[in-house]
């Protein structure tokens, strides 16, 4: 029996570098790109003498990636020894094994326990396919003579395989080996597994994205979920980071306050040594206080994430970068994080008052935002013609207003830390891109660099916007914001056709 579990990837849309630290906010919005994890038994019967075995074998795949690893797991302490070539190795994936089957050990009562041996003894097969949209497939669209629009990347079959950036291999500073949009991959696939492993074992009862529409009534599954997701991913990074990432792969969109870090340290002291086991306890006991409310955008708004022609920066540089000037000038610093913070404050304010106004004002809030979609933002007051109409456009232009503030401040932080957090070419490319008919907002996600652009746009006016990044040598992407956090799928996603992302996308 297959199990088929779904996470996906995210858009950092406020709270770059501020999220680090509690008790600031960011909003993050989970995508229709998704990583997803299939699970099923390597043999059909166990072998007669299997009892006696003190190991198991677990094989993991990566179509997309040509790899496959085999591993041996211990059933006594869990470790997980790797029997084939090193260069194939996934550390989050191989923590997700460890910490999952863990976890099934740690909290299953003796009955289950031995329905949790008899299925270990049978291996587990594991299969990771990740969505078109984690990837770049810019170099494959230009080799094919098409044109850098939405519609090309459409034409590529669902998980196509992924190319590896090509280019001196030993030097330093050599890019990725895959080519990434951003999207969050390590924590979407680490999620996926997790999820898709503990439902297999007995641990946790996921929903299907189709349960999910109804309030979650009960978090407890996925609050085991974030926190095994969570250790895994940090252990696999070797270090803590704010979790956001790992947060909306299991929740879906929401406004997230990061844990205390603490909460992981004995994890990372057992990576030293303790049992497994006693760790799983510590983790599910411990005091996890991040804060998840909840968000996603408005009715009628569309998520446009765009792609400039230059492979990824490095996240990590960039923070330390941030860190070395907050220590070098601690009440500049200071200043710049507390106004960064009341206008990430601010759009949010702005963007719930503006979902308020649509339940209880649905019709002068969806002809407001069919008019605005026409116009520029300067055009926007004078089309509206009642109160209800007013209200609605007055926080759309405070929207704007917190967007451009939060996009001032950060450009002061990236000149303070001398890196590029909106650089020249991003500047310009957004001030464009939001002079434009029906465009809400436009910035950089997460911590910025010239990995990325995303606009928030109104109404059908997103094709003028890709269209305009075409010409400017970004590629939009298929990518929207769905709010459906990690989920049980009916089945194999290369039999089941289309992908998410294509499906939802109309093309012209």
């Amino acid at each position: 029996m297959a199990v088929v579990a779904s996470a996906p990837g995210k858009v950092l849309m406020t709270g770059g570098y501020l999220i680090l630290e509690r008790p600031n906010a960011g909003l993050v919005l989970s995508t229709n790109a998704r990583f997803f994890a299939i699970v099923k038994p390597l043999y059909d019967e166990i072998k007669p003498d299997s009892w006696a075995w003190a190991w198991t074998d677990v094989k993991l795949t990566s179509p997309q990636l040509s790899r496959e690893s085999l591993y041996k797991l211990a059933l006594k302490n869990l470790a997980l020894q790797c029997c084939s070539s090193s260069e194939s190795r996934n550390p989050f994936v191989e923590q997700a094994v460890q910490y999952a089957v863990a976890t099934a050990f740690a909290t299953l009562d003796k009955n289950k326990k031995e329905f949790l041996h008899k299925l270990l003894l049978q291996g587990l097969d594991i299969t990771i396919l990740g969505s078109n949209e984690f990837y770049s497939y810019r170099n494959q669209i230009e080799a094919r003579g098409l044109p850098l629009t939405p519609e090309a990347l459409a034409t590529l079959p669902p998980f196509t395989s992924i190319t590896f950036n090509t280019g001196e291999s030993n030097g330093e500073n050599c890019r990725p080996e895959v080519a990434k949009t951003g999207l969050g991959s390590s924590a979407a696939m680490t999620t996926a597994v997790v999820g898709a492993l503990l439902h297999y074992l007995g641990v946790v009862n996921l929903s299907s994205s189709k349960d999910q529409h109804q309030e979650m009534k009960d978090a407890t599954d996925l609050d085991v979920v974030h926190m095994i997701a969570q250790t895994a991913h940090c252990i696999a990074q070797g270090k803590v980071g704010s979790g956001f990432d790992v947060s909306s792969a299991v929740y879906g969109s929401h406004r997230y306050v990061r844990f205390s870090p603490e909460v992981i340290s004995s994890a990372q002291v057992a990576a030293k040594g303790l049992p497994l086991q006693e760790v799983i306890i510590d983790i599910l006991k411990g005091k996890w206080d991040h804060e998840r409310t909840k968000f996603s955008l408005p009715p009628l708004m569309t998520l446009l994430l765009g792609e400039p022609g230059t492979g990824g920066s490095s996240t990590i540089s960039m923070v330390g970068a941030v860190k070395k000037w907050q220590k070098s000038d601690p009440q500049k610093s200071l200043e710049t994080w507390r106004k960064l913070s009341e206008a990430n404050s601010s759009l949010e304010v702005q963007l719930n008052i503006l979902s308020k106004l649509a339940e209880e004002h649905w019709d002068a809030y969806k002809c407001t935002i069919e008019n605005c979609s026409r116009l520029k933002s300067d055009k926007w007051l004078e089309q509206a013609s009642e109160p209800k109409q007013d209200a609605v456009v007055k926080a759309l232009l405070g929207a704007r207003d917190a967007m451009l503030g939060i996009r001032y401040h950060m450009r002061l932080m990236g000149e303070a830390a001398g890196v590029p957090i909106e650089p020249e070419s991003q500047t310009q490319l957004l001030d464009a891109t939001m002079n434009m008919e029906g465009i809400l907002l436009a910035g950089v996600p997460g911590a910025g660099g010239f990995d990325a652009v995303f606009a928030v746009t109104l109404g059908d006016s997103g094709s003028n916007v890709t269209k305009m990044w075409s010409s400017q040598n970004v590629l939009a992407l298929l990518v929207r914001e769905d709010p459906c956090g990690v989920s049980l799928e009916s089945g194999d996603p290369r039999i089941s056709g289309v992908t998410a992302a294509v499906s939802s996308v109309h093309i012209e």
